[in-house]
């Protein structure tokens, strides 16, 4: 195993803000990219996806719980599967707490192609309380790109983020993207940052999205998870 060289106190700390100086620039350079794509443009959902969960059947607008933004994970479970993808399995290991996603007007639901009568048990044997969908039957998956064919090793699934903003009854398509693409997500920030409406803060770009769910900027809203309103 190779290790980091073992320097003094001063060389340790001139190095540390050589590296901080590109930190602080990837930083910028990623709320520069953040801003790019909440200025995509955007498609409006047309098909009507019929998908089943825990209160039965289920469209897509009815999966943003009358919130403004739904993201959707897509979920490794091929029909002929007995149990989710482990990958994926860790992934939803380390979502947090929805609610301060849910302050933001934004929704989280996972989505496989394995009926709900297997995902179902898998769902309890891992302890998981964030809203999950069948999308068995339908063409769901294979029009956001998540089940190719030819199906390969993995049966032709791969996973996915996308996400998707309401506006009254219409629902429109503003993102996604897969598997490498979905290194360093997890946290209600990085989440936020693939919406069309960002984190809701004032000095994101482009201005005027953080009024738009007519509440103060977003980290205003920060609260204890036990103390916001649904």
């Amino acid at each position: 195993m190779t290790l980091p060289q073992v320097v003094s106190h001063e060389e340790w700390r001139a190095a540390r803000e050589e590296l901080l100086a590109k930190e602080k620039a990837a930083t910028r350079a990623r709320d520069a990219l953040n801003a790019e794509r909440r200025r995509l443009p955007m498609v409006e959902v047309g098909k009507e996806y019929v998908f089943e969960g825990g209160d039965g059947k289920a469209t897509l607008l009815d999966l943003f719980r009358g919130r403004d933004q739904l993201v959707v994970y897509h979920f490794m479970f091929a029909p002929e599967w007995d149990a989710g993808c482990r990958s994926c399995s860790a992934f939803l290991d380390q979502i947090g707490h929805l609610a301060h996603l849910r302050a933001r007007g934004t929704e989280f639901a996972a989505i496989s192609r394995a009926p709900y009568t297997k995902i179902l048990p898998f769902k309890a044997r891992m302890g998981w309380t964030a809203p999950w969908y069948s999308s068995y039957g339908t063409d769901f998956n294979h029009d956001f790109q998540v089940t190719l064919e030819p199906a390969g090793e993995t049966g032709g699934e791969r996973p996915g983020v996308s996400c998707f903003l309401r506006d009254r009854d219409r629902v429109f398509h503003t993102y996604s993207t897969y598997e490498r693409g979905l290194d360093g997500l997890g946290s209600t920030t990085s989440f936020l940052d693939l919406t069309a409406l960002g984190r809701q803060e004032e000095w994101e770009e482009p201005r005027g999205r953080a009024s738009a769910l007519g509440a103060p900027a977003g980290s205003e809203r920060i609260r204890y998870h036990d103390e916001y309103e649904d």
